[in-house]
């Protein structure tokens, strides 16, 4: 039987573009360090997590990554992977862990306080400490967004902790949501009205925040097409007056190198506020850097455009983040004695 030259020539062709996008994706994907899985055990449960660590040679310090909000993984879904190469390359080691009550972690996240999340990394170094041939000569602490509320209490409560990374990190809850919304709104072009219900709606939970009323009340009010659960609402209920100057304070009596990443598009934190208290606090130990990027130091193409950047996710995650973020870590890390 003949087979159509054309389909014959289609066909060849699809297995060469095919061939080239697995080449493409094990390449994007080949990280510059070694990964394996580790069972921490603390107060409270067990926390699964994962330890990534130079290939071949010993690592010099290991940076303990305190997540943001959400149910988070020990990767963020390989997200965390050009952070994990980047200090491997700066002669660094990982831990990172699942949040409570994710994967195999045992507990419940949205039941924790920032109190209770800084109990939890300080287990987890104490965990590392104790671990034989684990690098804890230096010990660095990484955090992003709402991990700014744990970073100074761990810093204020510990006198192990060499130096601290903060990404994205927010100074008062309720002013953060406040800009957050403003910055979405103005995002989306809402219209006044828009504008002034959903500023209304917000006051009005606020509230029924600070009166300490019940998630009813709160479900009375709101007109989210997707209220917050009543474990969310336990959450924030828990932690909206949640302010971190106290802490940075005390944080600052450390004298430790602090390095603040912001991006310059970042509508979830007001991050010149998160300057301006940083200068104030720690000085001449701060060091900050900006960059063209969005609250997770991504570029802002791949956090705009889904198809872009779920190709870049899948193909090359590397070039998530905004030109420059993993060189200003690595070199950050490199500095740390």
């Amino acid at each position: 039987m003949k087979v159509n030259r054309g389909i014959r020539m289609w066909v060849g062709s699809a297995a060469v573009l095919a061939l080239v996008a697995v080449g493409v994706i094990v390449v994007g994907n080949d990280y510059r360090y070694e990964q394996t899985a580790v069972r921490i055990p603390t107060a409270n449960g067990e926390l699964d997590g994962v330890l990534t660590t130079p290939p071949g040679v010993g690592a010099r310090g290991v940076v303990i990554m305190v997540h943001g909000d959400a149910a988070v993984d020990a990767t963020q879904g390989g997200l965390y992977s050009p952070w994990f190469e980047g200090a491997a390359d700066a002669g660094f080691a990982t831990l990172s862990w699942n949040k409570p009550g994710v994967g195999g972690s045992t507990g419940d996240w949205l039941a924790q306080t920032m109190d209770d999340r800084a109990d939890e990394v300080s287990a987890v170094v104490d965990w590392a400490l104790a671990q034989p041939g684990l690098p804890t000569d230096r010990i660095v602490l990484w955090g992003a967004s709402q991990a700014g509320w744990v970073l100074p209490k761990v810093v204020a409560q510990r006198e192990d902790i060499d130096a601290v990374v903060a990404v994205g990190t927010a100074i008062n809850w309720l002013s953060q949501g406040r800009y957050n919304l403003l910055a979405e709104l103005d995002h989306d072009g809402a219209t006044d009205s828009e504008r002034s219900h959903a500023l209304a709606e917000s006051d009005e939970i606020r509230g029924i925040l600070e009166r300490r009323a019940g998630y009813e009340d709160y479900l009375a009010v709101t007109t989210e097409e997707s209220p917050m659960t009543r474990a969310r609402w336990m959450f924030v209920a828990q932690n909206f007056d949640a302010d971190a100057t106290l802490d940075l304070r005390d944080a600052a009596e450390a004298n430790i190198p602090v390095l603040l990443m912001a991006g310059e598009r970042d509508r979830n934190v007001d991050m010149r506020e998160t300057e301006i208290v940083y200068e104030r606090v720690f000085g001449e130990n701060l060091t900050v850097e900006h960059f063209d990027a969005v609250h997770s130091l991504a570029r802002p193409v791949v956090d705009d455009n889904e198809f872009i950047g779920a190709s870049v996710g899948i193909f090359w995650p590397r070039a998530l983040l905004a030109a420059g973020v993993v060189d200003a870590y690595a070199t950050f890390l490199r500095g740390v004695d």
